[in-house]
């Protein structure tokens, strides 16, 4: 079978392609709570358990296709045996982003998992560092599923919707 090429000669022209490039990326805000060593060890043995809260939130720049992706990461170590917490690290790290291609309707999920994806190597290497920094085995994060994350989000506000009065709802 041959293939069909236009009558002037030319290719077709491809679907445009999403296309992002990271632009800048910062940390907002670190902070490292040492609770061990500002009241003292806990008694007996010590089980850490270890808790990842991870929020996320994005915004356009100036330009149309210029935007801003903040993820925002809270690890607390506590001890299994009394719930003491051993320690607190909090992350605030961005990343500015140009994207084009993307459609509009599919451009906010893009935001909340295609852009925290790209940033977690790094967030991962920071928080590793400061928690082996602050004194305690490095803590190396398991990867983090944005997909499951964006789903959870969008199921709690259409819950959230749904329990709101008719006249309290946003469109």
């Amino acid at each position: 079978m041959a293939e069909e090429t236009p009558q002037n000669g030319t290719q077709p022209a491809a679907a445009a392609q999403p296309r992002m490039q990271i632009m800048a990326q910062f940390i907002r805000d670190l902070s490292f709570e040492n609770a061990v060593a500002q009241k003292g060890a806990p008694q007996g043995e010590v089980q850490p358990e270890i808790t990842v809260q991870v929020s996320l939130d994005a915004r356009k720049r100036g330009s149309d296709t210029q935007f801003e992706v903040i993820t925002k990461y809270r690890v607390t170590s506590t001890n299994k045996g009394d719930g003491a917490t051993l320690f607190l690290a909090e992350l605030d790290y961005g990343g500015v982003f140009q994207i084009e291609g993307v459609p509009q309707d599919q451009l906010h999920p893009f935001l909340m998992i295609e852009c925290p994806r790209m940033l977690f190597p790094y967030v991962r290497r920071i928080i590793s560092d400061m928690t082996r920094d602050g004194g305690f085995p490095a803590f190396n994060m398991d990867p983090v599923d944005f997909v499951a994350l964006y789903r959870q989000e969008l199921a709690r506000r259409a819950q959230t919707a749904q329990a709101a009065p008719a006249d309290q709802r946003l469109s």
